[in-house]
């Protein structure tokens, strides 16, 4: 069964379902989901706010979404390419959306190391 994030302010309500959800970027008090459709809606809420929403509103597909630093969180079910020197995570739905973000060094370090971890 598809599992939902709902973002609700006091003028709107987003629905979207996990699987399509590429990342969401941070904008000081908005942020941004991006979709594998193409889709960018920006929202009232603050990347942390997200955070728990994902959280306390999806049961297995939680795991599937990882901060990165202070302004992303990914789904990591769609990464492509870590590259740490040049500072760069391409995300992709395997089809025709392609993302190609900046990340730190360390941030990256640390993704590299948790979805090797995962493959033991």
């Amino acid at each position: 069964m598809k599992e939902f994030l709902i973002l609700s302010t006091s003028i709107d309500l987003l629905r979207v379902a996990c699987e399509t959800i590429i990342y969401i970027s941070s904008d000081g008090n908005y942020s941004t989901i991006v979709q594998a459709d193409g889709e960018a809606r920006v929202v009232t809420l603050q990347l942390g706010q997200i955070e728990k929403l994902i959280a306390a509103q999806l049961k297995h597909e939680a795991d599937d979404f990882i901060r990165i630093g202070k302004s992303l969180i990914i789904n990591k079910n769609h990464i492509h390419y870590i590259h740490i020197s040049k500072q760069q995570l391409t995300l992709s739905d395997g089809v025709a959306a392609k993302h190609t973000l900046s990340a730190s060094r360390e941030a990256l370090k640390q993704l590299k190391e948790l979805l090797e971890q995962e493959l033991k």
